[in-house]
């Protein structure tokens, strides 16, 4: 059975030729949709799921983010968030006072920076794709984005850091948001 445009009822399955294993041609069935679907199609929503249960391809989900900072799951003791660094920026020299944080980085480059004090940052260390960061409540951290492509991370606060649902599409965004909570 094989593909024909103006077939119905939805969703068309086919008998298609899978791979070819050098001798004959192997089929499954495929869906119409699995076929001719947009690279659009397979897109994560990125809004904050929490506190419900919830599964998602963080690796996809952080490279997919283009804002600053998006809440993607915020729990009542732990929270998620996805980030976005431009090339030649940074996160930001920040601490956090009861909070221990957790980051990932999924595409890029950059330099981590951690101290106990903000004239002191004697942590510094090269991160780049799979590198894990684990910052301690009450140390006074940054990462800068040392490359030539946006560095892509998710971020894990214990407890949560941010309120629910938070979104920040710039730095500045953000920092207006903090300053006004203040």
């Amino acid at each position: 059975m094989y593909y024909h445009p103006y077939s119905y009822p939805y969703p068309y399955y086919g008998n298609f030729p899978m791979y070819n294993d050098g001798r004959r041609f192997v089929y499954g069935a495929f869906p119409y949709e699995m076929l001719h679907s947009s690279p659009y199609d397979h897109r994560i929503l990125l809004k904050d799921f929490g506190p419900e249960p919830y599964a998602v391809n963080i690796n996809e989900a952080a490279k997919q983010n283009d804002t600053y900072r998006t809440a993607l799951w915020t729990g009542h003791h732990l929270q998620v968030t996805l980030m976005s660094i431009p090339v030649d920026e940074d996160i930001g020299l920040e601490i956090h006072h009861g909070t221990d944080q957790f980051l990932r980085i999924e595409q890029g480059q950059g330099i981590v920076q951690m101290g106990k004090s903000k004239d002191n940052l004697n942590y510094v260390r090269e991160v780049n794709d799979d590198y894990a960061i684990m910052v301690p409540a009450e140390t006074w951290h940054n990462v800068t984005n040392t490359g030539n492509i946006p560095l892509k991370l998710y971020s894990i606060y214990a407890p949560p850091h941010h309120p629910f649902g938070t979104v920040h599409a710039t730095k500045a965004a953000a920092m207006a948001a903090e300053a006004g909570q203040n």
